[in-house]
C-alpha cells in the first residue's frame, strides 16, 4: 500500500492566522516529486501529497506553484471532479467553490487544474487534485486549447519505453491587471501560466522545455510558439521564484539563459 504523505509547513499553522505573505529564505523541502528541488522564494505554505507538491499564495488565493511528475503508472482517465476547499489550509488563505460561482459565464473561465488530474489520478490521493488549491481560473480557450495539448504532450512523452517520468513545475503568473472573480471580487484571476519541464535525472542534460502562456491565449494557438527561457520566467514570477534550486549555481545560471532541447520531443518543430 502506498503512504500517504501530506505536510503543511511550518507545523503550527493556525487556521485564521494566516501568515504575512513575504518572500521566504530556502526551504528544506526535498520530497521525491522535486528531483531538481522545489522551487524556493515563495510561501511559507507548502503542502507535500503523493500526487503533486503545492506551495500556497495567501494573498492571491492561489498555488505559487505546483510540482508533480507524470509515469505511466500515474494517469488514470474519467475521475470526476468534485471540487471542495483545500481542508488543510487555513480558510481565510485559499477559496471555497462558491468563489467560482458565475464565473464560467462572466468571464468564460474554466477552473483549471495546475497538477492534471487525468495525468495524475491514479494516486492514492487522487482527490486532492480537485482542491481549490490546485485551481485557478483559466480562460476556457487556453486551458481547452494549447494548455491542455501541452499537458497531453506530457502524458505521450512518459508513456515512451524509454522515460520513466516527466517532472513538471507550473505556476500562474500576474503581470497585467485583469479581471476578478464575480463571486470572490477581491480575487484576481492570473494573467497567464508558466510550466518547465524536463526529463531524466536533472535538467543539466539540456532535455527541458519552458512554456509561458497568456490568459488570453486563443484557442487554436500551438503551445510551441510560447516557448521561453527558464530565467524568463523567474523574472517574471512574484514573488521571485528560484526554479531548480538544487543545481550548482553555475550550471543553472548557464542552462537557465537558454532554451533546452526537450521542445521537440513534445511536438514542436
Amino acid at each position: 500500500m502506498k503512504l500517504r504523505l501530506l505536510h503543511l509547513l511550518p507545523i503550527l499553522l493556525l487556521a485564521g492566522c494566516a501568515p504575512p505573505q513575504t518572500p521566504q529564505p530556502p526551504q528544506t523541502i526535498t520530497p521525491e516529486i522535486c528531483a531538481a528541488g522545489c522551487p524556493t522564494g515563495g510561501s511559507n505554505q507548502t503542502l507535500v501529497r503523493e500526487a503533486y507538491v503545492l506551495n500556497n499564495n495567501a494573498g492571491t488565493k492561489f498555488a505559487n506553484w505546483v510540482a508533480y511528475k507524470v509515469s505511466k503508472t500515474s494517469q488514470a482517465s474519467n475521475r470526476p471532479r468534485n471540487w471542495k476547499q483545500d481542508p488543510d489550509l487555513p480558510a481565510d488563505d485559499t477559496l471555497a467553490p462558491a468563489a467560482y460561482n458565475n464565473a464560467s459565464a462572466t468571464l468564460k473561465v474554466d477552473r483549471g487544474h495546475q497538477a492534471p488530474l487525468a495525468s495524475l489520478g491514479n494516486a492514492d490521493d487522487w482527490q486532492t487534485l480537485n482542491y481549490l488549491s490546485n485551481i485557478t481560473p483559466q480562460k476556457s480557450a487556453l486551458n481547452q486549447g494549447a494548455w491542455a495539448r501541452l499537458e497531453d504532450k506530457e502524458r505521450v512523452l512518459a508513456s515512451r519505453d524509454d522515460i520513466a517520468v516527466v517532472n513538471v513545475v507550473t505556476g500562474p503568473l500576474y503581470e497585467y491587471q485583469t479581471e476578478t472573480l464575480p463571486n470572490a471580487p477581491a480575487v484576481q484571476i492570473p494573467s497567464g501560466y508558466w510550466k518547465v519541464i524536463f526529463i531524466g535525472d536533472s535538467p543539466d542534460k539540456g532535455e527541458y522545455a519552458a512554456f509561458l502562456l497568456d490568459q488570453n491565449t486563443v484557442k487554436s494557438a500551438s503551445f510551441c510558439e510560447s516557448q521561453v527561457t527558464v530565467a524568463t520566467i523567474e523574472a517574471k514570477t512574484a514573488p521571485h521564484l528560484v526554479i531548480w534550486p538544487a543545481l550548482p549555481a553555475a550550471i543553472a545560471q548557464r542552462i537557465k539563459a537558454q532554451k533546452g532541447t526537450l521542445a521537440a520531443a513534445l511536438g514542436c518543430p
